[in-house]
């Protein structure tokens, strides 16, 4: 096997200097698309003569980083990722950046291709003249043309994510703080839940609060960086800020979330705007450090302060006015409509409407309009605590972990908890939060709840504020099962048309197929996630009498492969009944307690996407407490099985990896890097076809080192 971080290429029979590149490959979840771009960039490379060295960030962390001296010496740089990767490295070379498919598609192609890359910190322009490498780099090449090239995650979606990351702990931490004073040291009053001043956890309740209000500057600066790099993180932080404080601008309620977004994007591609300016060469070091930050900071202050601010002003003068002539109206719909408010932006200008338009009337003795608002407000970050909770497959190990602080807040009428999923998925999310949030609104309407304080969620209730209490938890608990389905479902329909448009893209490349390794890693069976185990590290090898182990060969399969779990022929000619072979077979190491529920887990991730990865290989997996400890198997097919690989091919090899819900550790992330790279060594494979039986099966998988 080919290993990235040696240089690549067999002997240079021309006498000339070999052009010297550098690869980066990285993918969100870190795992089989990332090993797989780097064994094929290195593989193209030592065929095409090409010095290389690969650059992996996967789960597992950077490896084989690059130092001063490589970047210095190279001729250009391929960056073939899904996530965002810092160029700053790499200024005055040629970058080509692609997605991390195109480098398991066509990496001849993009070796060809980066001679005419942009040069680095030109302003996304080419450099013009070509440099003494550039010759270098168009001979040995695969002259043969074609697509290639392929395309990046938007950056927009990049940006997106890239702001969320970062902003998620200031909501946990925030939210968690505040949730908790509240819990310990708050009471109920008519001004709403209040701690005393001079108190603990009025302490601890400001110092949540600081984490509350660097929230959304987080957000919004981050988008910034995502997408103009160091010179945009004060503009977009000063921008989220003035968009999060409505004072600035004569509003009642700043923009929120979404006004953090709209700040970010406008700082990003303002600063991408003003570094295409032409200035003179002594005036160039101070750009980024001084004049891109103060022109970008100072125009989208302004910005939003003189033309963004005045219609957000507007709007919620207006909707307060709106909502006053209702008050007369049918109770069900005032509280489906102000549910709807509420749950629209979380903070924002609509949400605050409705928010102080209940509390404003708890003064004049109607207490049903808070009561209304009451239910709604825990609706959100409950619905999306729980959306995570009984579909685990369709988010991340980060996500999951978020949406457990989400249910914590949901509790404290903490809105803002549900904030991190909102701006990931807005598509998907709000218009679930908001279907959730009118039907609690609604149904306290209808059951004339009351709220007595300026507060919403459980904890007003469990204070004694609200009259109707069984009502209230009904409203809520209704509201929140119909926000967490409704997310779920749509989040749903968004994979499966995302994964039949990959279908479309990469069915007619030769090894298309390993595309749907990402998803293969992903899911209710395995999440390819860091925190998350497959192949758990430091499991004892259990095959107690097992004929053979991997062990035994010194591979990296030791303790979770053995003799036992080795079948030369599946009997299986269809995806389903190779599934249950495999588990059946599975079940002979001792470690599986069900193996109904193990091929039910297995089918489930098999509906998310196919875990055929192409090149006639497929690695169904499990992640469930139907097996005690980890254990892996293989088999082979010798007609193959249609398992909807991508490139069309027949899964002929294949493994079958099952874990308990509980393994933990990075060991199975290894394991996983190691052998997407050796399956994409067309040696390796075709070894693995001819072996004569299972004690030279295992020896052949010993080579994974």
């Amino acid at each position: 096997m080919t290993d990235p971080a040696r240089p690549s290429g067999g002997g240079d029979v021309s006498g000339e200097k070999r052009p010297k590149l550098l690869a980066v490959t990285a993918c969100p979840t870190g795992i089989a698309h990332t090993y797989m771009a780097a064994e094929k960039l290195a593989q193209a490379a030592e065929r095409l003569g090409v010095e290389m060295k690969v650059e992996t960030q996967g789960s597992i962390g950077s490896e084989n980083v690059f130092s001063d001296n490589d970047v210095r010496e190279a001729d250009g740089v391929i960056i073939a990722a899904d996530k965002d990767v810092d160029r700053s490295r790499f200024a005055g070379k040629r970058v080509l950046a692609v997605g991390v498919a195109e480098g398991i598609r066509h990496p001849g192609q993009l070796i060809e291709q980066v001679r005419t890359a942009p040069v680095q910190g030109a302003a996304g322009r080419d450099g013009g003249a070509a440099r003494p490498a550039d010759a270098a780099l168009s001979g040995g090449g695969d002259s043969s043309g074609g697509g290639g090239g392929g395309k990046e995650r938007s950056v927009a979606y990049k940006a997106l994510m890239n702001g969320v990351s970062y902003m998620i702990p200031f909501v946990v931490v925030g939210g968690l703080l505040i949730a908790v004073s509240l819990a310990l040291g708050g009471h109920a009053t008519p001004e709403g839940l209040v701690i005393p001043k001079d108190s603990f956890w009025m302490d601890v309740n400001n110092v949540g609060v600081i984490g509350f209000k660097l929230m959304v500057p987080v957000l919004s600066g981050y988008i910034a960086y995502a997408i103009g790099d160091r010179p945009a993180l004060v503009p977009g932080m000063i921008g989220g800020w003035i968009a999060n404080d409505g004072s600035l601008y004569d509003s009642e309620a700043g923009a929120g979330f979404i006004g953090a977004i709209v700040t970010g994007f406008l700082a990003g591609y303002l600063v991408l705007w003003i570094k295409k300016v032409e200035v003179p060469k002594f005036a160039r070091p101070i750009m980024p450090i001084i004049v891109i930050p103060i022109l970008a900071t100072t125009a989208l202050g302004l910005f939003f302060v003189y033309v963004i601010g005045s219609p957000i002003a507007w709007v919620f003068e207006h909707l307060t006015s709106w909502l006053s002539g209702m008050t007369g109206t049918s109770a069900i719909l005032l509280g489906a409509i102000l549910g709807l408010m509420i749950a629209f932006d979380m903070g924002g200008p609509v949400n605050k409407t409705a928010f102080l338009f209940g509390a404003g009337l708890i003064a004049t003795g109607n207490q049903t309009v808070m009561g209304m608002c009451a239910a709604a407000i825990p609706v959100m970050p409950l619905g999306q605590g729980l959306a995570t909770l009984i579909r685990r497959k369709l988010y991340s190990e980060q996500e999951r972990e978020t949406g457990m602080a989400a249910l914590f807040m949901g509790l404290f009428g903490i809105s803002e908890g549900a904030i991190p999923f909102a701006a990931a998925r807005p598509a998907q999310v709000i218009p679930a939060n908001m279907l959730g949030g009118a039907v609690a609104g609604a149904m306290a309407g209808m059951a004339g709840v009351t709220d007595a304080v300026p507060h919403g969620g459980p904890i007003v209730a469990v204070l004694g504020a609200v009259g109707g209490v069984p009502m209230f938890f009904v409203a809520v608990a209704i509201g929140v099962v119909v926000t967490a389905v409704t997310t779920n479902a749509l989040i749903g329909i968004k994979e499966r048309g995302r994964r039949s448009g990959a279908a479309v893209a990469v069915g007619s490349g030769a090894g298309g197929g390993a595309m749907a390794a990402g998803s293969a890693f992903a899911g209710v069976g395995m999440s390819a996630d860091a925190g998350d185990g497959a192949v758990g590290a430091g499991a004892e090898a259990r095959a107690v009498g097992a004929p053979v182990a991997v062990a035994e060969q010194g591979g990296v399969l030791s303790g979770y492969l053995t003799g036992q779990t080795v079948k030369v022929l599946l009997d299986s000619r269809d995806k389903e009944a190779a599934i249950r072979e495999m588990a059946e077979m599975l079940a002979a190491s001792g470690n599986v307690r069900d193996v109904d529920e193990l091929v039910r887990v297995a089918l489930a991730r098999e509906e998310q996407g196919t875990t055929g990865l192409g090149e006639e290989i497929a690695i169904p997996h499990a992640k469930t407490d139907a097996v005690s400890e980890p254990v892996v198997g293989f088999a082979r097919s010798a007609e193959g099985i249609e398992w909807g690989s991508l490139d069309g091919t027949k899964a002929k090899l294949v493994f079958m990896i099952s874990v308990p819900e509980a393994a933990a550790g990075d060991e199975h992330l290894r394991i996983l890097a190691l052998l997407s790279r050796k399956l994409m060594d067309t040696g390796f494979r075709e070894r693995l076809s001819a072996a004569p039986d299972e004690t030279a099966i295992l020896r052949v998988l010993g080579e994974i080192q």
